[in-house]
Formats: structure tokens, sequence, C-alpha cells
């Protein structure tokens, strides 16, 4: 099994999103989603998936739910986390890329946290789990202000599992 990693980006108070959509937009963190994820195993919860318009291109999308007809083209449907572990389990870097429930149900099997902390309180209705800071380890960080392309300021995060 690789290096699963959560990858998402979260409010002041780990919002993640409202009535299916973020709260904000920040291009830079979209490049990075990208960057980081192409070429990779994408795992996520039903609602997720559709929220995207498209497949994202080169990355295998992995869709939990519990709905036994879902069968969308292009994805692998499976009805568990543990079955989602198992079918990226030749990728080196499987990524979990939400919802809330799902990063719930994945904070004890990951490896790494990739965070976006988007610098603002949001009006949301889905969450990002607490980090126990006994359990990670903050590796590294990196500040973005606000700008003419970011209404938010943000810091990219980097946590490792700390030591079990």
């Amino acid at each position: 099994m690789g290096k699963v990693t959560l990858i998402a980006a979260a409010g002041e108070n780990n919002e993640l999103g409202k009535d299916k959509d973020l709260v904000w937009h920040l291009p830079d963190d979209f490049k990075r989603f990208k960057s980081l994820t192409t070429g990779h195993a994408i795992i996520m919860g039903r609602k997720t998936f559709e929220t995207f318009p498209n497949l994202l291109p080169n990355r295998k999308h992995i869709i939990i739910t519990r709905k036994e007809d879902y069968t969308p083209q292009g994805a692998v449907v499976v009805h568990s986390l543990e079955d989602a572990l198992k079918v990226a389990k030749d990728d080196p870097q499987p990524f979990v890329i939400g919802g809330g429930e799902i990063y719930k149900l994945s904070m004890e099997k990951a490896d790494a946290i990739e965070l976006t902390r988007v610098h603002g309180s949001f009006d949301a209705d889905t969450f990002f789990p607490e980090i126990d800071e006994k359990e990670w380890e903050l590796v590294s960080q990196e500040e973005h202000p606000a700008d003419e392309r970011h209404k938010y300021a943000f810091t990219y995060l980097t946590y490792e599992r700390a030591k079990r």
C-alpha cells in the first residue's frame, strides 16, 4: 500500500464547503491540487464526484458510495474505504479528496495530510476533521497572502503521521 494522503482546503474552523460547493476560489490552490494528484488515484465520496463537471484528467477516480446501482462512466465504484484502498494498492500515493464523511473515515488510515488552510471563517455545512497534534507532525508550511487573484490569504500545511 502506498502513502495514503488526505488533500483538502479548509477554513480556520475546518470548513470545507456548503451546498456541495467550495466557499472560496483560490486559483493557486487548484494548481497545487492538480500538481500533487495528477498521475494518482483519487478517492472520494459520490457527492464530491458529482460536483465535478468532468473526470479530472490523468487520475484514477475511485468513488465510495452506498448506492449499489451507481455506475458513472470512467470511474471505479466501491462501497467501503477498505475496497477503495485495495483498488489503489499499486499507487505509491493515493489521495483522499473528500468530502467530509470520507475524510473522517480516512483519518485513521492516512499517512500524510496536504491541507490548504484558508484564513477566514465561512458559512459551511461540511467540515474537515480535527487534526490531533499528538498524532500528526507539521513538516512544512508555506504562506500565501491575499492578492488580486486570491480574496483570502492561505497557508499550505503538510502533516506526516507521528511515529506510531
